[in-house]
């Protein structure tokens, strides 16, 4: 969409947050990635990662960091960015074992590189959240807030966030008892006190205390879908 019919107000806005994007594009970057990640803190579910390469020319209304949207505009943003031809979204997760297997930072790395490599196109740098992406060949930048400060960063904090929520949906209806559509697996009064009633489940992060404090108790993995 151009900045024409878009107010004044969020026209400066996403403009301030193309600096970072148009930082790279001035030292001859073309292919700007935005990468970021949801889900590194909860006791339970995948961590998820996306990448977005926004259009050069155009503004997206609406587009911020996924935290300061409601869910169902996060959706609507999500069904947007992927339907527009000029906007490429890839998506990466690491399961529960990646997570165990290799701690959670090494599973937020390979998520994102997941979701690189899900890109039709190869980027030719990339700017991520918070963090550098050990191994990664590809020229990044970190940029911390960057969900704050990067309009692609916040497409991709969107797009993961979303493609999370709706995957802690689907382990809700395979593990009913523990409310993950709620509150998506993070420690919350709720998910605490359905993990005290029925122990730790499949899905959960059996490193993450409280859930590991369980496990050495001796509480058994709940194993039987329950709603």
């Amino acid at each position: 969409m151009d900045a024409a019919g878009i107010p004044a107000k969020e026209v400066k806005r996403l403009e301030v947050m193309l600096e970072c994007e148009r930082a790279a594009w001035s030292s001859g970057r073309k292919l700007v990635a935005g990468v970021d990640e949801a889900g590194r803190g909860p006791l339970a579910g995948p961590v998820v990662a996306a990448a977005v390469i926004l259009p050069r020319k155009r503004l997206i209304p609406g587009l911020n960091d996924s935290k300061k949207l409601a869910a169902d505009v996060r959706e609507r943003l999500f069904d947007l960015l992927q339907a527009d031809p000029e906007v490429c979204v890839g998506v990466g997760a690491a399961s529960v074992e990646e997570i165990e297997a290799l701690n959670i930072l090494g599973a937020t790395r390979r998520a994102m590189t997941a979701a690189i490599e899900a890109l039709p196109v190869r980027p030719d740098f990339l700017l991520v959240d918070g963090m550098f992406i050990k191994g990664m060949t590809i020229p990044h930048r970190k940029v911390v807030r960057g969900d704050v400060l990067s309009a692609s960063i916040a497409a991709a904090s969107i797009a993961a966030k979303v493609t999370r929520d709706r995957m802690m949906r689907e382990l809700d209806a395979q593990y009913g008892a523990y409310g993950f559509a709620r509150h998506k697996g993070y420690g919350t009064r709720l998910h605490l006190e359905m993990l005290a009633r029925h122990g730790p489940c499949p899905a959960h992060r059996r490193s993450f205390a409280p859930v590991r404090e369980l496990l050495e108790e001796g509480e058994p993995l709940w194993t039987t879908s329950s709603k």
